[in-house]
């Protein structure tokens, strides 16, 4: 169908450039979730990382210890647990993610350049159906 094919395409060019960007920075796919994490959990641990991801403590603190050494996070004692760590995001952190996600999306801005206004309109209608319809499957059953 129409959908699957505009899907396809969507996520083929963003997951892509995503990729080149991740690629580009040296950055593994785990590592960028734990920004995406700490970004929107904000100072977390390193065993509430690792569960979030699906790994182990161990391979998230190795999987950390890249970023820190990027200077995208931070590891700092826990003021209430001695023996646990703090990961913050840094400013550099929260740079890279920004540009990951116009890496991703950037395209999205040269194609909207190409609609003429009615064709804006169109598809701003049909993704507002699109919106409402998916969240409607999103509502658990009464």
């Amino acid at each position: 169908t129409t959908l699957h094919e505009w899907i396809g395409i969507f996520m083929r060019r963003s997951m892509c450039n995503f990729l080149l960007y991740a690629k580009e920075k040296e950055l593994s796919m785990s590592q960028i979730g734990a920004l995406f994490h700490l970004h929107r959990m904000g100072a977390s641990g390193v065993s509430g990382i690792g569960d979030d991801l699906g790994v182990t403590n161990a391979a998230a603190s190795q999987m950390l210890e890249h970023l820190v050494q990027q200077q995208m996070i931070t590891r700092s004692e826990d003021p209430h647990d001695r023996r646990a760590k703090q990961i913050v995001l840094t400013d550099k952190g929260r740079q890279v993610l920004q540009e990951s996600i116009h890496a991703r999306q950037g395209w999205l801005e040269d194609l909207a350049h190409t609609l003429s206004p009615e064709e804006k309109e169109q598809v701003v209608a049909a993704l507002h159906i699109l919106i409402e319809k998916t969240s409607q499957l999103e509502k658990p059953p009464d």
